[in-house]
């Protein structure tokens, strides 16, 4: 099959929509505009759909380019053969083109290297072949020289060379590979490590491999790299044995006690560590894709949490020796004021602390206080809890994940944001900003520093950075972003647009002052045509003349959408007003597929621009649940079983997630607990920033552990 074949069947395309989406990515086309403005050509492919394909199309042109490689190769030592190319032609995977290549790889010095350096080749073929047409010792002895002195060395040599010619064989290694995938379990056991008692659980552990779940693979991984366990693959010897003996011993052929004396031998010496090797491999593998892939899971609500509009918020950097960091925002991001307080161990300056915090939230008239989650944030919240029911005015705090926050502080982007701060004011900004546009702030720092996965510090790095950049330019092109307030930061990650091209734009508005149209953006020095069509749909402009300006209307249907509107009896300035309510209505009741065909677009596209004119200007993100904002604070001795609680799922994981319910210290449902229906996985049920109610199941002070049940009939 070709590669457009493979894919068309793959994701259940037409074969001209794949070819359609093949031909856009290797235009440059990304993929936030294939998936929003090409609707027609790929049969309106979802972002995730075609980020898959764009993943597959990659995998499977390496794998053609790694088959020709491997053809050349082979052929170059003219060792070729018609059964040879089927089977490349026929592999699906790059394991399978590697065994295939195994045999006619170049070895190091081996000991079937040297039996065949010897010349004993023919003879190993001819045990191998099983049919004693003549005296295997008289055989032998045609081969003693020099280096072979004996009849039994010679027969020595070319066994070495049947073991090297079975561990190599590939349709044995594909086949043996999924005996082991369906029998052999991963085990381990503690080291004399002193840190070893953190492992205790996997003491003496065996799963079968085929049912282990990812997140344990990822621990016995780290407990090994740690020096902490001793992780192996145990394989039932007498089942991998009977198989080899089954696909090389003929029936009726001689040599059988010689074959299985080779075969023992291979087994033990070259294909059981090998084949053991690649079973922890492929486990690590697909551990770390199930990780990865959980990690874009919760990065993707974490960043679309809606903004905290028109608050004014002091970001409370915890700390104990060295002071808490507080920086005041003002509701559009801008650094009003800064400060350090004491009130946590060991200066516990408390009054003290709590005049400068009110003095600072009745001078710039302060919404919320922003926490940080760090190191003492817990005595941190108690104290501003505490504040809280002193004040006059209502006030409410937030805890906020600060995770990568000093990252950013020290950054060079943080740097050319504050040049006269230093990094605790940065890191104190960067907590209340994180607040008011999570998505704005977030994208600022390394994602892989945001710490809403499990083990992503265990996963390859150059693939988890890919995915998670993804997630990222899937979410800022998805709610788009203001051309006149972004920073370069924000508008670098918009499709078609790069950080030189962001810096030019943020140059352009300093010299030029706001942009007034779309177009505008012509003029910006390196903004070419092609980035211009790609970037322009996801750019707004608040307040322009035009209102499809300030939509994710691309000006390509601009033309469309003004004729739409006179077809349907409005105008630009009842879009302006909100006053387009019935449009839908209106253009059902005249027909979709006629409406788009007067106006020259796809039905896609028609119903696109519908949705952009009856709520120009909107943020996708308004819709979601607003941030946890609390008042009081409660402590883990306070819980009881059986309490319920509001709570926000702060992070998902293959066993479980972990909620927020005010008390510090989140607390686990574990997977069974989540409902009473059975689950693979926790995301089939909850995101991050999902709000839920969950009743105390366990408590463990000494610990520091919660254990929660969002199954709120159940008693414990």
């Amino acid at each position: 099959m070709t590669i457009v074949e493979i894919l068309t069947q793959e994701f259940g395309m037409t074969e001209n929509h794949t070819n359609n989406i093949i031909g856009l990515i290797d235009e440059g086309c990304t993929i936030p505009f294939i998936s929003r403005y090409r609707k027609e050509m790929t049969g309106s492919a979802s972002d995730e759909t075609l980020r898959a394909f764009a993943d597959r199309l990659t995998y499977l042109r390496n794998l053609t380019q790694r088959k020709e490689e491997v053809f050349r190769l082979i052929s170059e030592q003219e060792k070729m053969t018609p059964e040879i190319e089927k089977a490349l032609n026929d592999a699906k995977t790059m394991t399978e083109v590697e065994d295939i290549y195994r045999p006619f790889k170049p070895k190091r010095k081996t000991r079937a290297s040297v039996a065949i350096a010897r010349g004993l080749q023919p003879l190993a073929d001819y045990i191998f072949n099983q049919k004693a047409d003549k005296d295997l010792e008289e055989f032998a002895q045609t081969f003693i020289n020099e280096e072979v002195p004996t009849t039994s060395d010679a027969i020595n040599g070319a066994k070495d060379i049947i073991a090297e010619m079975i561990s190599d064989n590939a349709e044995m290694r594909k086949q043996l590979r999924k005996l082991f995938g369906k029998h052999s379990k991963i085990a381990s056991k503690l080291t004399d490590n002193e840190n070893a008692f953190k492992y205790e659980v996997y003491k003496d552990f065996s799963e079968k491999v085929d049912v282990i779940p990812s997140h344990r693979i990822l621990a016995l991984n780290r407990g090994e790299k740690e020096d902490c366990l001793k992780v192996d693959i145990v394989m039932d010897e007498n089942i991998s044995l009977q198989f080899l003996k089954d696909m090389f011993i003929k029936k009726n052929g001689d040599y059988a006690d010689i074959m299985q004396e080779v075969i023992a031998d291979a087994y033990e010496r070259l294909i059981e560590p090998s084949i053991a090797r690649e079973i922890r491999n492929i486990l690590t593998d697909d551990a770390s894709e199930q990780a990865i892939k959980m990690f874009e899971l919760n990065l993707r609500p974490l960043l679309m949490q809606p903004p905290l509009k028109g608050k004014t918020v002091l970001g409370f950097d915890p700390a104990y020796r060295t002071g808490c960091k507080l920086a005041v925002v003002d509701a559009n991001g801008n650094l009003l004021d800064y400060g350090v307080i004491f009130p946590t161990p060991p200066q516990n300056h408390i009054e003290e602390s709590k005049e400068k915090l009110k003095e600072l939230i009745n001078k710039y008239n302060i919404d919320v206080i922003a926490i940080g989650n760090g190191t003492a944030s817990k005595e941190s919240e108690i104290f501003v809890a505490s504040l809280i029911k002193e004040l006059d005015r209502p006030v409410t705090y937030a805890m906020v994940n600060e995770a990568g926050a000093s990252v950013y502080s020290a950054s060079k982007l943080g740097t050319e944001e504050f040049p006269d701060y230093d990094v605790t004011v940065r890191s104190a900004t960067s907590i209340a900003r994180r607040l008011q546009d999570p998505l704005a702030e977030l994208i600022k720092i390394d994602t892989k520093s945001i710490g809403v996965g499990q083990y992503q510090h265990d996963m390859p790095q150059a693939r988890l950075g890919q995915v998670l950049d993804g997630v990222v330019e899937s979410c800022v092109n998805s709610v788009g972003v203001d051309l006149n307030t972004a920073s370069y930061p924000l508008l670098s990650r918009i499709s078609g647009l790069n950080m030189g091209i962001a810096k030019k734009i943020v140059d352009y508005r300093k010299e030029h002052g706001a942009f007034k149209t779309r177009s505008e953006l012509l003029n910006v020095p390196k903004l070419g045509e092609k980035a211009y069509t790609q970037s322009a749909g996801f750019l707004r402009i608040v307040g322009a003349d035009n209102i499809l300006d300030n939509t994710a209307v691309h000006p390509e249907s601009y033309d469309a959408a003004e004729k739409m509107l006179k077809i349907l009896g409005y105008t630009d300035e009842d879009v302006k007003q909100n006053g387009v309510e019935l449009l839908r209505k209106k253009a059902e009741h005249y027909g979709i597929e006629k409406l788009a065909q007067e106006c020259g677009i796809g039905v896609p596209t028609c119903e696109d621009i519908i949705e952009e004119l009856m709520k120009p200007g909107r943020d996708i993100r308004d819709s979601l649940p607003q941030p946890v904002l609390r008042s009081d604070v409660m402590d883990i001795n306070d819980l009881q079983k059986n309490m319920v609680f509001d709570g926000v799922v702060r992070n998902v994981v293959d066993f479980g997630a972990f909620i927020d319910i005010g008390v510090h210290q989140d607390g686990l449902v574990h997977i069974s607990e989540i409902c009473d229906r059975y689950i693979k996985h926790p995301s089939e049920e909850l995101t991050v920033g999902d709000q839920v109610k969950v009743k105390i199941k366990d408590v463990d002070v000494a610990k520091n552990k919660i254990a929660l049940s969002m199954k709120l009939d159940k008693e414990f």
